[in-house]
Protein backbone atom coordinates (compact mmCIF):
# COMPACT_ATOMS: atom_id res chain seq x y z
CA UNK A 1 0.00 0.00 0.00
CA UNK A 2 1.60 3.47 -0.97
CA UNK A 3 2.25 6.08 1.74
CA UNK A 4 0.00 8.88 2.28
CA UNK A 5 1.33 12.35 0.97
CA UNK A 6 2.16 15.69 2.74
CA UNK A 7 0.35 17.92 2.81
CA UNK A 8 1.84 21.25 1.66
CA UNK A 9 1.70 22.34 5.26
CA UNK A 10 3.27 19.25 6.66
CA UNK A 11 5.99 19.09 3.89
CA UNK A 12 6.96 22.65 5.33
CA UNK A 13 6.66 22.08 8.77
CA UNK A 14 9.08 18.82 8.41
CA UNK A 15 11.44 20.69 6.69
CA UNK A 16 11.90 23.68 9.34
CA UNK A 17 11.91 21.27 12.65
CA UNK A 18 14.02 18.59 10.61
CA UNK A 19 11.60 15.97 11.75
CA UNK A 20 11.22 14.94 8.43
CA UNK A 21 13.45 15.06 5.31
CA UNK A 22 11.84 17.07 1.97
CA UNK A 23 11.03 13.32 0.35
CA UNK A 24 7.40 12.87 1.24
CA UNK A 25 7.20 8.88 2.22
CA UNK A 26 10.88 9.31 4.13
CA UNK A 27 9.47 12.47 6.31
CA UNK A 28 6.00 10.56 6.79
CA UNK A 29 8.13 7.52 8.34
CA UNK A 30 10.27 9.82 10.83
CA UNK A 31 7.52 12.62 11.67
CA UNK A 32 5.82 9.41 13.34
CA UNK A 33 8.87 8.12 14.83
CA UNK A 34 9.62 11.67 16.15
CA UNK A 35 5.71 11.54 17.46
CA UNK A 36 6.44 8.08 19.16
CA UNK A 37 9.55 9.46 20.57
CA UNK A 38 7.47 12.39 22.13
CA UNK A 39 4.64 9.94 23.62
CA UNK A 40 7.41 7.71 25.29
CA UNK A 41 8.92 10.79 26.85
CA UNK A 42 12.55 10.72 26.71
CA UNK A 43 12.44 14.85 27.85
CA UNK A 44 16.49 14.94 26.85
CA UNK A 45 15.83 13.72 23.51
CA UNK A 46 16.81 16.40 20.57
CA UNK A 47 17.46 15.71 16.97
CA UNK A 48 21.49 15.57 16.66
CA UNK A 49 22.67 15.52 13.15
CA UNK A 50 24.97 13.44 11.70
CA UNK A 51 25.27 15.30 8.53
CA UNK A 52 28.52 17.59 8.11
CA UNK A 53 27.89 21.34 7.78
CA UNK A 54 29.53 22.13 5.27
CA UNK A 55 28.47 19.39 2.55
CA UNK A 56 26.38 18.92 -0.41
CA UNK A 57 23.68 17.54 1.88
CA UNK A 58 23.92 20.34 4.31
CA UNK A 59 23.54 23.07 0.94
CA UNK A 60 20.62 21.25 -0.34
CA UNK A 61 18.76 21.08 2.67
CA UNK A 62 19.51 25.06 3.01
CA UNK A 63 17.92 25.61 -0.77
CA UNK A 64 14.84 23.76 0.53
CA UNK A 65 14.86 25.58 3.99
CA UNK A 66 15.02 29.04 2.19
CA UNK A 67 12.12 27.71 -0.18
CA UNK A 68 10.17 26.39 2.95
CA UNK A 69 10.43 29.68 4.49
CA UNK A 70 9.35 31.54 1.82
CA UNK A 71 6.51 29.52 1.97
CA UNK A 72 5.74 29.81 5.72
CA UNK A 73 6.60 33.88 5.33
CA UNK A 74 3.62 34.67 2.45
CA UNK A 75 1.43 32.61 4.90
CA UNK A 76 1.63 35.03 7.48
CA UNK A 77 5.04 33.88 9.45
CA UNK A 78 4.98 34.22 13.13
CA UNK A 79 3.83 36.85 15.74
CA UNK A 80 5.98 37.93 18.81
CA UNK A 81 4.98 35.92 21.73
CA UNK A 82 5.20 38.19 25.04
CA UNK A 83 6.18 35.19 27.70
CA UNK A 84 7.23 35.89 31.49
CA UNK A 85 11.07 35.14 31.62
CA UNK A 86 10.66 31.83 33.42
CA UNK A 87 8.36 29.25 32.23
CA UNK A 88 8.50 25.43 32.40
CA UNK A 89 7.23 22.05 32.94
CA UNK A 90 3.54 22.14 34.70
CA UNK A 91 3.20 25.90 34.47
CA UNK A 92 -0.49 27.02 33.20
CA UNK A 93 -1.76 29.83 31.14
CA UNK A 94 -2.55 31.84 28.19
CA UNK A 95 1.07 32.03 27.66
CA UNK A 96 1.40 28.36 27.19
CA UNK A 97 -1.50 28.56 24.62
CA UNK A 98 0.99 31.50 22.76
CA UNK A 99 3.71 29.36 23.00
CA UNK A 100 2.41 25.50 21.70
CA UNK A 101 1.04 27.88 18.68
CA UNK A 102 4.46 29.68 18.07
CA UNK A 103 6.28 26.37 18.65
CA UNK A 104 3.42 24.70 16.23
CA UNK A 105 4.42 27.16 13.33
CA UNK A 106 7.76 26.20 12.63
CA UNK A 107 7.22 22.39 13.66
CA UNK A 108 9.02 22.12 16.79
CA UNK A 109 5.71 21.20 18.07
CA UNK A 110 3.06 19.36 16.41
CA UNK A 111 -0.19 19.87 15.57
CA UNK A 112 -1.68 16.81 16.82
CA UNK A 113 -0.24 18.50 20.73
CA UNK A 114 -2.99 20.26 21.04
CA UNK A 115 -3.78 23.70 22.39
CA UNK A 116 -4.31 23.12 26.25
CA UNK A 117 -2.99 25.43 28.74
CA UNK A 118 -0.34 23.55 30.17
CA UNK A 119 3.33 23.05 29.55
CA UNK A 120 3.29 19.43 29.58
CA UNK A 121 5.94 17.17 28.22
CA UNK A 122 5.18 17.71 24.49
CA UNK A 123 5.89 21.50 24.69
CA UNK A 124 9.42 20.69 26.96
CA UNK A 125 10.35 18.50 23.91
CA UNK A 126 9.59 20.86 21.59
CA UNK A 127 11.00 23.90 23.39
CA UNK A 128 14.11 21.75 23.69
CA UNK A 129 13.91 20.92 19.95
CA UNK A 130 13.85 24.58 19.38
CA UNK A 131 16.67 25.55 21.55
CA UNK A 132 18.64 22.58 19.89
CA UNK A 133 18.39 24.53 16.31
CA UNK A 134 19.42 28.07 17.83
CA UNK A 135 22.24 27.06 19.94
CA UNK A 136 20.67 26.91 23.36
CA UNK A 137 21.43 24.67 26.55
CA UNK A 138 18.68 22.03 25.98
CA UNK A 139 16.79 23.06 28.95
CA UNK A 140 13.39 22.35 28.09
CA UNK A 141 12.20 25.48 30.05
CA UNK A 142 11.52 29.28 28.82
CA UNK A 143 14.36 31.98 29.55
CA UNK A 144 15.03 35.30 28.37
CA UNK A 145 17.49 34.02 25.82
CA UNK A 146 14.89 31.06 24.40
CA UNK A 147 11.99 34.30 24.02
CA UNK A 148 14.87 36.35 22.31
CA UNK A 149 15.32 33.67 19.77
CA UNK A 150 11.61 33.01 19.30
CA UNK A 151 11.16 36.43 18.65
CA UNK A 152 13.42 37.21 15.77
CA UNK A 153 11.31 37.85 12.69
CA UNK A 154 10.82 35.31 9.67
CA UNK A 155 11.91 38.25 7.24
CA UNK A 156 15.64 38.24 8.76
CA UNK A 157 15.45 34.20 9.17
CA UNK A 158 15.05 34.21 5.89
CA UNK A 159 17.77 36.58 5.38
CA UNK A 160 20.57 34.70 7.59
CA UNK A 161 19.87 31.52 5.51
CA UNK A 162 20.17 33.61 2.26
CA UNK A 163 23.64 35.15 3.19
CA UNK A 164 25.02 31.85 4.77
CA UNK A 165 23.96 29.82 1.17
CA UNK A 166 26.96 31.35 -0.52
CA UNK A 167 29.34 30.84 2.09
CA UNK A 168 28.26 27.11 1.98
CA UNK A 169 28.54 26.57 -1.89
CA UNK A 170 31.97 27.99 -1.13
CA UNK A 171 32.77 25.23 0.75
CA UNK A 172 30.05 22.41 -0.55
CA UNK A 173 33.25 20.89 -2.66
CA UNK A 174 36.02 18.01 -1.49
CA UNK A 175 36.96 19.23 1.70
CA UNK A 176 39.03 15.33 2.22
CA UNK A 177 37.91 12.27 3.90
CA UNK A 178 38.97 13.28 7.39
CA UNK A 179 39.15 16.96 8.15
CA UNK A 180 37.58 19.72 11.32
CA UNK A 181 35.19 22.25 11.19
CA UNK A 182 35.01 25.20 13.87
CA UNK A 183 31.88 26.97 12.90
CA UNK A 184 33.20 30.22 15.23
CA UNK A 185 29.20 31.80 15.72
CA UNK A 186 28.27 28.38 16.56
CA UNK A 187 31.24 28.01 19.07
CA UNK A 188 31.11 24.36 17.70
CA UNK A 189 33.60 22.07 16.24
CA UNK A 190 33.14 19.23 14.23
CA UNK A 191 35.27 15.99 13.24
CA UNK A 192 34.71 14.69 10.05
CA UNK A 193 34.99 11.07 8.67
CA UNK A 194 33.85 9.87 5.60
CA UNK A 195 31.64 12.42 4.93
CA UNK A 196 29.50 11.84 8.55
CA UNK A 197 30.18 13.74 11.67
CA UNK A 198 32.79 11.45 13.58
CA UNK A 199 32.57 13.88 16.83
CA UNK A 200 31.53 17.24 18.15
CA UNK A 201 32.32 19.51 20.17
CA UNK A 202 31.70 22.79 22.54
CA UNK A 203 34.65 25.47 21.96
CA UNK A 204 35.11 28.83 23.46
CA UNK A 205 36.05 31.50 20.82
CA UNK A 206 37.27 34.73 20.57
CA UNK A 207 35.79 37.55 22.43
CA UNK A 208 33.65 39.90 20.10
CA UNK A 209 36.84 42.78 20.44
CA UNK A 210 39.22 39.74 19.86
CA UNK A 211 37.53 38.00 16.81
CA UNK A 212 38.84 34.42 16.16
CA UNK A 213 40.32 34.61 12.72
CA UNK A 214 38.59 33.00 9.61
CA UNK A 215 41.04 30.12 8.10
CA UNK A 216 41.93 27.28 6.23
CA UNK A 217 45.15 25.17 7.16
CA UNK A 218 46.15 21.93 8.33
CA UNK A 219 47.61 20.44 11.76
CA UNK A 220 50.42 18.80 11.89
CA UNK A 221 51.40 18.36 14.85
CA UNK A 222 49.69 17.82 19.09
CA UNK A 223 51.61 19.33 22.31
CA UNK A 224 51.24 17.66 25.32
CA UNK A 225 52.27 20.02 28.29
CA UNK A 226 53.55 22.38 26.64
CA UNK A 227 55.06 25.35 27.59
CA UNK A 228 52.59 28.48 27.56
CA UNK A 229 53.92 31.95 26.13
CA UNK A 230 51.19 34.58 26.67
CA UNK A 231 51.12 36.38 23.27
CA UNK A 232 52.21 40.88 23.57
CA UNK A 233 48.27 41.67 22.94
CA UNK A 234 47.21 39.46 26.02
CA UNK A 235 49.96 41.00 28.03
CA UNK A 236 48.74 44.66 26.87
CA UNK A 237 44.67 43.91 27.06
CA UNK A 238 44.77 41.43 29.92
CA UNK A 239 47.99 40.91 31.82
CA UNK A 240 49.05 44.48 32.96
CA UNK A 241 45.38 45.33 33.96
CA UNK A 242 44.97 42.41 36.01
CA UNK A 243 48.61 42.68 37.70
CA UNK A 244 47.23 46.15 38.80
CA UNK A 245 44.15 44.81 39.99
CA UNK A 246 45.79 41.30 41.81
CA UNK A 247 49.73 41.77 42.17
CA UNK A 248 49.72 37.87 43.27
CA UNK A 249 48.09 36.88 39.95
CA UNK A 250 51.54 35.47 38.70
CA UNK A 251 52.89 34.36 41.53
CA UNK A 252 49.53 32.55 42.02
CA UNK A 253 49.06 31.10 38.82
CA UNK A 254 52.94 30.05 38.75
CA UNK A 255 53.57 31.96 35.28
CA UNK A 256 57.33 33.33 35.36
CA UNK A 257 58.25 36.62 34.17
CA UNK A 258 61.54 36.54 31.56
CA UNK A 259 63.47 39.45 30.34
CA UNK A 260 65.58 40.09 27.17
CA UNK A 261 68.85 38.33 28.55
CA UNK A 262 66.05 35.20 29.49
CA UNK A 263 66.46 35.69 33.16
CA UNK A 264 63.61 35.27 35.41
CA UNK A 265 62.51 38.55 37.51
CA UNK A 266 60.05 38.66 40.17
CA UNK A 267 57.01 40.54 39.25
CA UNK A 268 57.43 43.65 41.80
CA UNK A 269 60.60 44.44 40.00
CA UNK A 270 57.70 45.55 36.50
CA UNK A 271 56.12 48.59 36.62
CA UNK A 272 52.56 47.79 36.33
CA UNK A 273 51.54 51.21 35.56
CA UNK A 274 53.44 51.51 32.15
CA UNK A 275 53.43 49.20 29.06
CA UNK A 276 57.11 47.59 30.37
CA UNK A 277 55.50 44.49 30.86
CA UNK A 278 55.06 43.90 27.36
CA UNK A 279 59.30 43.67 26.85
CA UNK A 280 59.14 40.41 28.85
CA UNK A 281 58.50 36.82 28.50
CA UNK A 282 55.78 35.58 30.25
CA UNK A 283 55.84 31.61 30.39
CA UNK A 284 53.75 28.67 32.23
CA UNK A 285 56.45 25.81 32.11
CA UNK A 286 54.84 22.07 31.81
CA UNK A 287 53.90 19.78 34.57
CA UNK A 288 52.29 20.31 38.09
CA UNK A 289 48.13 20.52 38.65
CA UNK A 290 47.70 23.81 37.87
CA UNK A 291 47.46 24.48 33.89
CA UNK A 292 45.99 28.29 32.61
CA UNK A 293 45.69 26.89 28.90
CA UNK A 294 45.23 23.22 30.18
CA UNK A 295 47.33 19.67 28.63
CA UNK A 296 47.28 19.76 24.97
CA UNK A 297 47.91 22.08 22.16
CA UNK A 298 46.93 21.09 18.83
CA UNK A 299 48.88 23.39 16.56
CA UNK A 300 47.30 25.18 13.55
CA UNK A 301 50.34 26.56 11.21
CA UNK A 302 48.42 30.73 10.28
CA UNK A 303 49.26 34.09 9.81
CA UNK A 304 47.39 34.42 12.76
CA UNK A 305 49.49 32.66 15.39
CA UNK A 306 46.09 30.97 16.73
CA UNK A 307 45.39 27.76 18.16
CA UNK A 308 43.34 24.99 19.56
CA UNK A 309 43.92 24.01 23.41
CA UNK A 310 42.64 22.34 26.14
CA UNK A 311 41.24 24.98 29.50
CA UNK A 312 40.60 24.18 32.85
CA UNK A 313 37.68 26.40 33.19
CA UNK A 314 35.45 23.72 32.00
CA UNK A 315 32.31 25.93 32.76
CA UNK A 316 32.10 27.49 30.17
CA UNK A 317 31.24 24.98 27.58
CA UNK A 318 27.74 24.59 29.61
CA UNK A 319 26.96 28.42 28.71
CA UNK A 320 25.25 29.65 25.98
CA UNK A 321 27.12 32.69 25.71
CA UNK A 322 31.32 31.01 24.58
CA UNK A 323 32.55 34.25 23.06
CA UNK A 324 35.39 33.97 25.98
CA UNK A 325 39.18 34.17 24.22
CA UNK A 326 41.46 36.43 22.68
CA UNK A 327 41.45 34.49 19.36
CA UNK A 328 42.32 30.96 19.85
CA UNK A 329 40.00 28.16 20.61
CA UNK A 330 38.91 26.23 23.59
CA UNK A 331 38.09 22.42 22.85
CA UNK A 332 35.34 20.58 24.67
CA UNK A 333 36.55 17.16 25.44
CA UNK A 334 39.79 17.79 23.86
CA UNK A 335 41.16 14.18 24.47
CA UNK A 336 38.31 12.58 22.49
CA UNK A 337 39.19 15.14 19.93
CA UNK A 338 42.78 14.44 19.86
CA UNK A 339 42.06 10.92 19.78
CA UNK A 340 40.72 11.18 16.94
CA UNK A 341 43.49 13.69 15.25
CA UNK A 342 46.24 10.95 16.19
CA UNK A 343 43.49 7.57 15.46
CA UNK A 344 45.91 6.84 12.40
CA UNK A 345 49.44 7.52 13.99
CA UNK A 346 51.15 4.47 15.25
CA UNK A 347 51.55 4.04 18.76
CA UNK A 348 49.08 6.73 19.91
CA UNK A 349 46.15 5.29 21.31
CA UNK A 350 43.34 6.72 23.69
CA UNK A 351 45.81 4.95 26.78
CA UNK A 352 48.73 6.54 25.21
CA UNK A 353 47.72 10.04 25.24
CA UNK A 354 46.00 9.71 28.66
CA UNK A 355 50.07 8.56 29.94
CA UNK A 356 51.67 11.33 28.05
CA UNK A 357 49.13 13.94 29.77
CA UNK A 358 49.52 12.54 33.75
CA UNK A 359 53.54 12.25 32.86
CA UNK A 360 53.90 16.01 32.75
CA UNK A 361 56.42 15.17 30.41
CA UNK A 362 56.25 18.01 27.16
CA UNK A 363 56.17 15.80 23.85
CA UNK A 364 55.02 16.52 20.69
CA UNK A 365 53.22 14.22 18.61
CA UNK A 366 53.47 14.53 14.61
CA UNK A 367 50.27 13.87 12.80
CA UNK A 368 50.56 11.07 10.07
CA UNK A 369 48.48 12.53 8.11
CA UNK A 370 47.97 15.82 8.73
CA UNK A 371 44.60 16.84 9.38
CA UNK A 372 42.78 19.60 6.74
CA UNK A 373 41.21 22.51 9.44
CA UNK A 374 38.25 25.27 8.32
CA UNK A 375 37.47 27.79 10.74
CA UNK A 376 34.62 29.19 9.04
CA UNK A 377 31.65 31.86 9.38
CA UNK A 378 28.12 30.19 9.72
CA UNK A 379 25.19 31.62 11.25
CA UNK A 380 22.47 29.87 9.47
CA UNK A 381 22.16 25.87 7.57
CA UNK A 382 19.91 23.14 7.84
CA UNK A 383 20.74 19.56 7.34
CA UNK A 384 18.36 16.63 6.32
CA UNK A 385 18.41 15.25 9.54
CA UNK A 386 18.71 18.46 12.38
CA UNK A 387 16.10 20.83 10.91
CA UNK A 388 17.26 24.90 10.27
CA UNK A 389 19.67 25.72 12.33
CA UNK A 390 20.34 29.44 13.35
CA UNK A 391 23.07 31.17 15.42
CA UNK A 392 23.47 34.61 16.70
CA UNK A 393 25.59 36.77 14.01
CA UNK A 394 28.00 37.31 17.41
CA UNK A 395 30.78 39.53 15.09
CA UNK A 396 27.98 41.52 12.84
CA UNK A 397 29.26 39.86 9.27
CA UNK A 398 25.73 39.15 7.81
CA UNK A 399 25.31 42.59 6.88
CA UNK A 400 21.96 42.47 8.55
CA UNK A 401 22.96 45.16 11.69
CA UNK A 402 23.05 43.84 14.76
CA UNK A 403 22.08 40.53 16.32
CA UNK A 404 19.29 40.16 18.56
CA UNK A 405 22.12 38.12 20.56
CA UNK A 406 20.06 35.16 22.14
CA UNK A 407 22.91 34.05 24.05
CA UNK A 408 23.18 35.99 26.98
CA UNK A 409 27.26 36.91 27.69
CA UNK A 410 29.13 35.57 30.83
CA UNK A 411 32.05 36.35 32.51
CA UNK A 412 35.10 36.13 30.80
CA UNK A 413 38.46 35.32 31.95
CA UNK A 414 42.17 35.71 30.79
Amino acid sequence: MSQPSLTRRETVLALLSGAATAAAAPALAQQAEWRQNYDAGPRNAVLRSHTPMLSPEALQATEQAIAAYRDLAARGGWQPVQLPDRLGLGSRGQAVVALRQRLAVTGDLQQTAGESNVYDSYVEAAVRQFQARVGLSTTGSINRATIIALNVPIDRRIRQLETNLVRLRTWSGNLGPRYVVANIPAAMVETVENGHVATRHAAGVGKIDRQSPLLQTKIPEVNFNPTWTVPASIIRKDLIPKMRKEPSYLTENKIRIINGAGTEIPPSQVNWNSDEATHYTFRQDPGGEFKSLGFVRINIPSPHGVYMHDTPSKGIFGDDYRFVSSGCMRVQNVRDYVAWLLKNTPGWDRAKIDEVIASGQRINARIADPVPCYWVYVTAWATPDGGVQFRDDIYNKDGLGPAPVAALEGQNDI
